[in-house]
């Protein structure tokens, strides 16, 4: 994942410095979602001399090409995903932190019926669906 987050920063002409290098890295080793203070205090542990600016810069320029989208948490709070640069929805565990790529759905369904009862263009949409994995519900 990591030589994939910066093949597609040096396609969009980003230049991949040291610390970019580092951080795409650390993302690609995270499992689940994970948030900008999450990738600041593993910086910080693993003494990378990276700041704050770099994260929150190399976070937003991996969003910008797909390869890291934001989700809005049930507590009002944010956090990042890796994920490829399709179409997709995501399941998160309330507990574990563990995400699922999910396609459509249904919800495209549910769009065009909207779209069509509200006069509305509707240009894109999101989904994030938020519980317990299987492992989390088998230990409750």
């Amino acid at each position: 994942m990591a030589e994939e987050m910066l093949d597609a920063l040096d396609r969009a002409g980003v230049r991949l410095t040291g610390p970019r290098r580092r951080l795409a890295a650390l993302i690609a080793r995270r499992e689940g979602h994970f948030t900008a203070a999450d990738l600041v205090k593993d910086v910080g542990r693993r003494r990378l001399g990276i700041g704050r600016a770099t994260v929150f810069r190399l976070l937003e320029l991996l969003g910008e090409q797909g390869l890291l989208e934001r989700i809005d948490l049930p507590d009002g709070s944010h956090a990042y995903i890796p994920c490829e640069p399709t179409h997709h929805h995501h399941l998160v565990c309330l507990e574990c932190g563990t995400t699922t790529d999910v396609g459509d759905c249904g919800i495209e369904a549910v769009t065009r019926e909207a779209a069509r009862r509200s006069g509305f263009t509707i240009e894109q949409h999101r989904l994030e669906l938020f519980g317990r994995c299987p492992n989390c519900s088998s230990a409750n």
